[in-house]
């Protein structure tokens, strides 16, 4: 699943090609110029020319006088738009009755005074399960009933369409068991202060835990850990889908890493499974080893951490404050979100669709949902034009990218069938309990998909979240009634401004079909190499020039973007923002685009998708992401697409001699 990953977006943004000093009917500040959503004239910086920095052009002003609240590592229209959403939800949230499902949980939540009393009274009995384990053996089956309960595992058990069966659910097995975000912060000295936070961390989870030498007991967990981390596999090769799916079975898998799989699995939920899929093949054998080799002490201590880890939102304050003091390092914010927010978190979690229904009832009309599959037809028209015209694609390519595009399933808003959450219980006086029973029911639903045949009609996320996504084993893309609402999507906005905004992310999970993992993918959602040898080296140079673009940029000093783990979100930015421009060309219908305000549509349409992209972010929260997500930080997912793009440099006089300018002959052609 390629996910659009919004860091941030915003109304959209500025004037004419120099950013007049007083550009005509200028609006009042902060005043939206075209309807309820439109060009807001007072977020760039004037002093920036397009081409110095098209960010900084189209948000400079607005990053200098926007503020990051202390509760979150990032500002901007992502945020905004998701805090907007969790107002939404609460108003929903906090009026059910503590008889639903819905108030049963949240109310459970937010009675802090009842928290406190209770303190760690539940913890305790799930802490003794792990210290009444006598072998190692009966610790990887407490791993795996782990999986719906409290605690981890030092492999991931993921259940999806086999890739080379796609009409079947297959067990995915993977490497797993690090408690910090990626490999890199055990190994690599930028993540000193972050390594040495988890350190102390791990201390005094210990010690609430009744340890008698939480420091030592500590050190060994994290030395654990980053044996583990030293052989997993690093972020940007787990992209690869290739290297990724490797079949095996149960018999083959204890000759290759031995280790009680048939047990483990059998606690896990999956009894007699003889086939599984192998993710990182030789991190899970490795980890198997590291896992060998490890006393059973430091493994009980290890997973004490997890579970305390685990339970902290949901016991104590003096809980929450110890988790929170690490988390602040992670991230960089400073305070806590307000327990409200953390409880409409929770029951949005847990209750996903049970909410939505109530939420789209209200917040997404059936107009809205007529006027985005009529957008979406428009840029799927756009991409099998730029499939047709494609210049260093041949015939037999171009046919099954066709094919493929033809059969990508669209879904907008909601599923048509709801999920059944019936048979979850839950006790408004018992939030420990209300959370244990919403994992273990969670998990029993994941294991219902094994081995059966893919239901396409299911969603990977709610209908409220504030995101889309592509399935390439199933082929379909999927925008949720969350991100359909201002400034990514507004009725009533210039056509510019939505192909700018929302276009743009309908063409980025469009071409997720065709980025350089889903072209791996045929029309039937199956891993298939169906392109001639030439087009794919072709395809790869125009994506390796991509990919040196953004390993030279440094949105933190000392950090850079890395080219090869963004490569997927990159193809797909620039994909997409050419298919929206495209799609908006063809809108027109002969017709010139107005100017207004002095923009012509071109220009409203480039700064429309700069200000989709608004965000202000905190350096440790940047690093984080960059350590360990496939998307680039913000800026560059506006500065990266728009230089490839011939039409940006023609709509703002982009020059040579300017910081981003790119000769036509540098331009990546990936699509």
């Amino acid at each position: 699943m390629r996910l659009f990953l919004l860091a941030a977006v915003s109304a959209v943004a500025l004037s004419t090609t120099a950013l007049a000093a007083d550009p005509p009917n200028q609006p009042q500040a902060g005043k939206p110029m075209y309807g309820d959503w439109g060009v807001d004239l007072t977020a760039g910086d004037k002093t920036v020319s397009p081409g110095a920095n098209f960010d900084k052009y189209a948000n400079g002003a607005w990053a200098a006088r926007t503020q990051i609240p202390p509760d979150q590592g990032s500002a901007g229209v992502g945020y905004d738009v998701y805090n907007r959403s969790q107002d939404q939800l609460r108003t929903l949230i906090e009026t059910a009755e503590p008889s639903t499902q819905i108030g049963a949980l949240y109310k459970s939540f937010i009675d802090e005074a009842k928290v406190e009393a209770v303190d760690d009274k539940p913890l305790k009995a799930d802490l003794a399960k792990v210290a009444a384990i006598k072998t190692k053996a009966d610790f990887a089956v407490a791993m795996g009933a782990a999986q719906g309960g409290f605690g981890s595992g030092v492999f991931s058990l993921d259940i999806y369409p086999d890739a080379k069966n796609p009409e079947i659910n297959t067990l995915y097995i993977g490497q797993a068991g690090l408690g910090m975000p990626d490999r890199d912060y055990y190994l690599t000295d930028g993540f000193k202060p972050q390594r040495e936070a988890y350190l102390a961390y791990v201390t005094r989870a210990l010690k609430m835990a009744g340890y008698p030498d939480p420091a030592k007991s500590a050190a060994d967990v994290l030395a654990f850990e980053t044996k583990i981390a030293k052989v997993s596999w690093e972020v940007a090769e787990r992209r690869d889908i290739d290297k990724t799916y490797n079949p095996t079975t149960v018999a083959e898998l204890n000759t290759y890493a031995p280790f009680p799989w048939s047990p483990y699995l059998a606690a896990a939920g999956m009894p007699g499974l003889t086939k599984m899929v192998l993710g990182e093949k030789t991190a899970v054998r490795d980890i198997a080893k590291v896992y060998d080799e490890t006393p059973l002490d430091t493994l009980k201590a290890w997973q004490t951490f997890n579970v305390v880890s685990e339970t902290s939102p949901y016991l104590s304050k003096r809980f929450v404050d110890s988790r929170f003091e690490y988390i602040k390092v992670l991230t960089g914010q400073s305070a806590l979100r307000p327990r409200w927010k953390r409880g409409v978190q929770l029951v949005d979690g847990s209750l996903g669709e049970v909410v939505g229904q109530t939420y789209v009832a209200k917040y997404f009309p059936p107009s809205s949902k007529a006027q985005m599959v009529e957008l979406i037809a428009n840029l799927k028209t756009a991409m099998a034009a730029r499939i047709q015209k494609a210049p260093w694609m041949s015939p037999a390519t171009k046919t099954e990218a066709l094919a493929k595009l033809s059969k990508m399933q669209v879904m907008v808003g909601y599923p048509d069938k709801w999920r059944d959450y019936s048979g979850l219980k839950l006790d408004v006086n018992d939030l420990y309990g209300n959370v244990a029973a919403s994992r273990k029911f969670e998990w029993a639903y994941t294991l219902s998909d094994l081995g059966k045949p893919v239901d396409h009609g299911k969603w990977g996320m709610t209908p409220q979240t504030v995101n889309a996504y592509n399935g390439g084993l199933e082929n379909k893309i999927v925008f949720p009634a969350g991100i359909l609402q201002a400034p990514y999507f507004d009725p009533n906005a210039d056509p510019a401004v939505n192909y700018g905004a929302i276009g743009a992310v309908i063409g980025h999970e469009i071409s997720h079909g065709f980025d350089d993992q889903g072209r791996k993918i045929d029309a039937t959602g199956k891993l298939r190499d169906w392109w001639t040898p030439e087009d794919a080296k072709r395809f790869d140079a125009q994506a390796d020039v991509l990919g040196k673009q953004y390993d030279a940029y440094e949105p933190v000093p000392g950090s850079h973007i890395n080219g090869k783990l963004t490569m997927g979100e990159n193809i797909a930015d620039l994909a997409g923002l050419q298919v929206a421009l495209d799609a908006y060309h063809a809108s027109l219908g002969g017709k010139p685009a107005p100017v207004i305000g002095g923009l012509t549509g071109d220009q409203r349409l480039f700064l429309a998708f700069a200000q989709s992209w608004q965000e202000k972010a905190r350096d440790d929260s940047l690093k984080q992401q960059m350590a360990s997500d496939p998307h680039a930080p913000s800026s560059f997912r506006v500065v990266g697409p728009t230089r490839n793009v011939d039409a940006w440099y023609d709509a703002f006089g982009v020059k040579p001699g300017d910081t981003y300018y790119l000769p036509p002959e540098a331009r990546s052609r990936v699509w």
